[in-house]
């Protein structure tokens, strides 16, 4: 589609009055002399978001992100309410950097709510990076069966991109009557254990392969396989033989990531014992898969 002149002097106009602006707000944050009240050039700013030029929008975002919590505010009211929706992505990914809690009602709603999906992408990032304080509010779009699955795994992988910082409201959700919850924790308390390399929050990963629901144990045997924690296969073995399809599966392929080469036999037995057929070739796969790392380990020895 070709432009008018007039259309391309006028972008032209726009981006150098933006360039002068950001140069101008840039030269008072390093003389500490910008006024953090001054909302007039604060929406400017937020308004330059709207520049055609990538790098241009970045270096906006990182004069807003210096500038701090005093821009949440006119962030805020961006993501919410302004009709471009590179504006409101821009907004998200600032309140990133920026980290404000007074920030999460709207990240919230712009998680749930936006049209636009990199908005909500970006908006739970923001909350992700906010920390602890966002967690109640993630924890609780867990517990909401209205939102899809799509939804609740984003959630999910917020509250596990806390980590430690969150551990003690993820402790108490342990015991929450949602599922989805449970799951979601256990998914969290895996990255705790990478952070912290207590035994306490293995036990708890190994604890959660008894729960009464399949998409937590499922998710418990996922994580211990993928941390391949070997004092996990005592419990994991009795799995092989649980009534749930599913769950025997998430056995097997996590038995198969620790690898531990006395497993074989349990492995083949339950093999043998098996009833659905679908489960054959990842039982043999396991097999295979553990028999290797045993000959490869005893080439080293």
């Amino acid at each position: 589609m070709a432009h008018s002149s007039t259309e391309i002097d006028s972008d032209a106009a726009q981006q150098a009055a933006t360039d002068m602006l950001v140069q101008r707000v840039n030269e008072q944050i390093d003389l500490l002399a910008f006024d953090e009240s001054d909302q007039d050039t604060l929406r400017q700013l937020v308004e330059s978001f709207a520049d055609k030029r990538g790098l241009m929008r970045l270096r906006i975002a990182e004069t807003l992100g210096q500038i701090g919590e005093p821009a949440t505010p006119v962030l805020v009211a961006a993501l919410a309410h302004h009709p471009n929706e590179v504006v409101r992505r821009a907004c998200a990914k600032t309140l990133t950097l920026i980290a404000d809690p007074a920030a999460i009602p709207t990240l919230v709603n712009s998680f749930l709510n936006d049209t636009d999906t990199v908005v909500q992408g970006s908006s739970v990032g923001a909350l992700a990076r906010t920390g602890r304080s966002a967690a109640p509010e993630l924890l609780k779009i867990l517990d909401d069966p209205k939102h899809p699955e799509t939804t609740k795994g984003h959630a999910a992988w917020a509250l596990a991109f806390m980590g430690s910082e969150a551990k003690d409201l993820l402790l108490q959700a342990l015991n929450s009557e949602s599922e989805a919850v449970r799951a979601a924790v256990v998914g969290a308390i895996a990255k705790v254990a990478q952070e912290e390399g207590s035994p306490d929050n293995y036990d708890i990963l190994i604890n959660a392969l008894g729960d009464n629901a399949e998409s937590v144990r499922c998710e418990a045997a996922a994580v211990l396989g993928n941390l391949a924690y070997q004092p996990a296969i005592p419990t994991l073995l009795p799995l092989l033989a649980h009534p749930n399809i599913e769950t025997r599966k998430s056995a097997i392929l996590a038995i198969m990531k620790i690898g531990q080469a006395d497993t074989v036999k349990a492995l083949e037995t339950a093999k043998a014992n098996e009833t659905d057929d679908s489960l054959q070739p990842i039982f043999k796969l396991a097999i295979s898969q553990i028999q290797k790392k045993t000959a490869a380990n005893d080439d080293w020895d």
